[in-house]
């Protein structure tokens, strides 16, 4: 199983966010063995402990995403793509409908979903498009 990291803050974005893509949540990330989280965050994807993270949110929830999955593949996956850029065009991608997806950059739930992917367990058709609250649904 994966465990998950929700948030939320009270900042513009946040609730920009929540808006265009429905959902009570602006912000995911992979949480790993020893309160590691992986997050892809402006301006680069980074490893950080997961108190870091929840520091700067306003609301948080972590979750779990059942399924069978190489969970070593899943980590192995999120660590490397530490130090890689944040997709900030994928938000305006949100309105543009463009495919969101590069390898070299990422937005923090595509990072997610293409990590289960490497994992071995596809969540949906494309790892592009994956917005936070598509993640949390699939935890309830």
């Amino acid at each position: 199983d994966m465990k998950l990291l929700f948030c939320r803050s009270r900042l513009p974005g946040s609730y920009a966010i929540r808006a265009l893509t429905f959902s009570e949540w602006s912000h995911v990330a992979l949480v790993l063995d020893h309160g590691v989280a992986i997050e892809a965050t402006w301006p680069r994807v980074r490893a950080v402990p997961v108190e870091e993270v929840v520091a700067r949110h306003s609301a948080h929830a972590i979750a779990t995403l059942p399924g069978s999955r190489d969970t070593i593949a899943v980590s192995a996956f999120a660590l490397a793509q530490c130090g890689k850029r944040y997709d900030l065009s994928a938000l305006f991608g949100l309105l543009a409908q463009r495919d969101w997806q590069t390898d070299d950059a990422w937005f923090c739930s595509e990072l997610v979903a293409a990590a289960a992917n490497a994992g071995g367990e596809r969540l949906f058709r494309s790892a592009s498009r994956v917005t936070p609250q598509m993640l949390w649904e699939l935890t309830q």
